[in-house]
């Protein structure tokens, strides 16, 4: 069964909308080398179909799903233009995926007027087909690769050695949960890639902005391990309170995986269709993970986990839950010093 756990929808106070400006930033600062992709690795000259397609897979609720279209679509139109093919520009679609749960009534509310598009809605989990075969163009996905499609089922198993007992991650667990993790990310990664790599026309691209490490970086050297192990210990001081049960914290985890250069490569090169054109870290100072306060990182980290935590404790400690990781974010602001963190990846079908 795989699971579904969107952003916080809506424009509130607590949704992703406005809580999402560490996504945005790694964007902005990608997008010089999406347009450098472009310009260099996408023969459109290949292309005989019109319209071009686009689609965004894990779009969320916006507004950096606009963002990123509107860049490539201008991308785009500048190749056609640099290729001499001014009378040959086509028309744009764009399709916007995510779960079925997502927000999808906020973000086609909040479209763009002035777009250079039409629109589409695709619900769908993106571990799995979505689109006919050789029919995309250009994939696109940012923040959204290191949501596994369900929790390792060892992670539950009082029997197993993976059992990760006092624990929401596999951040500072033992290697048997690292192996659980790494594994169900990697059947994930296959799936993904396989379904993409029949969707997309000969000589369309698939740009991903990943969660990542370095190669032989552990997890909890960063940001995000880090504010994963305080999230876990701040349920386990619910727990001692008599908040919550230490089994529910028990049979909680959640289905991140953090990735690593290698790995990405690793897997890509199993799957023959797909080749790497370019795979490199954003560069970290545009990180803002150590230049903000632990409130808004909070509310960053909230914005996008809710839903898990809800489904799981109940909403009723919700509020609670995110003002205790706020303090602990401000007690342990020295180990959240970017490393790494974002992985900007190009792939092009053979």
């Amino acid at each position: 069964m795989q699971q579904s756990f969107p952003m916080n929808g809506g424009d509130g106070p607590h949704s992703y909308l406005k809580n999402s400006h560490f996504q945005r930033q790694a964007i902005n600062v990608s997008r010089t080398m999406i347009e450098e992709a472009i310009a260099k690795k996408l023969d459109v000259k290949c292309f005989s179909s019109n319209p071009f397609r686009l689609a965004d897979l894990g779009c969320s609720v916006g507004p950096n799903t606009f963002i990123a279209m509107q860049h490539i679509v201008e991308a785009v139109e500048r190749k056609y233009l640099a290729q001499g093919l001014k009378s040959e520009m086509p028309e744009f679609q764009v399709f916007f995926n995510d779960h079925v749960a997502n927000d999808f009534n906020t973000l086609f509310a909040s479209l763009p007027t002035q777009r250079r598009y039409f629109a589409c809605g695709v619900p769908g989990s993106f571990h799995g087909r979505l689109f006919p075969e050789s029919s995309i163009h250009f994939m696109f996905s940012s923040h959204a690769l290191h949501w596994l499609s369900k929790v390792p089922a060892e992670l539950l198993d009082k029997n197993s050695p993976a059992w990760n007992r006092g624990r929401i991650h596999y951040t500072s667990g033992p290697e048997e949960v690292s192996h659980a993790y790494a594994a169900q990310f990697e059947h994930d990664m296959e799936i993904f890639l396989s379904a993409r790599a029949k969707e997309l026309v000969v000589g369309g691209m698939i740009v991903l902005l990943i969660p990542a490490l370095p190669n032989g970086i552990p997890t909890s050297q960063s940001p995000f391990g880090v504010m994963f192990d305080l999230l876990g210990a701040s349920l386990m001081d619910m727990a001692k309170e008599g908040l919550i049960s230490e089994a529910e914290v028990d049979s909680f985890n959640l289905p991140i995986h953090v990735a690593s250069p290698e790995q990405m490569t690793e897997l890509v090169e199993r799957n023959e269709c797909l080749i790497i054109e370019r795979m490199e870290f954003v560069d970290p100072r545009s990180n803002l993970f150590g230049l903000i306060n632990g409130k808004e990182c909070a509310m960053f980290l909230r914005a996008g986990l809710e839903g898990v935590f809800a489904q799981h404790f109940g909403s009723g400690i919700i509020d609670q839950l995110f003002d205790r990781l706020s303090k602990k974010i401000m007690e342990s602001s020295h180990q959240l010093e970017p490393v790494g963190t974002i992985l900007f990846v190009v792939l092009r079908r053979k």
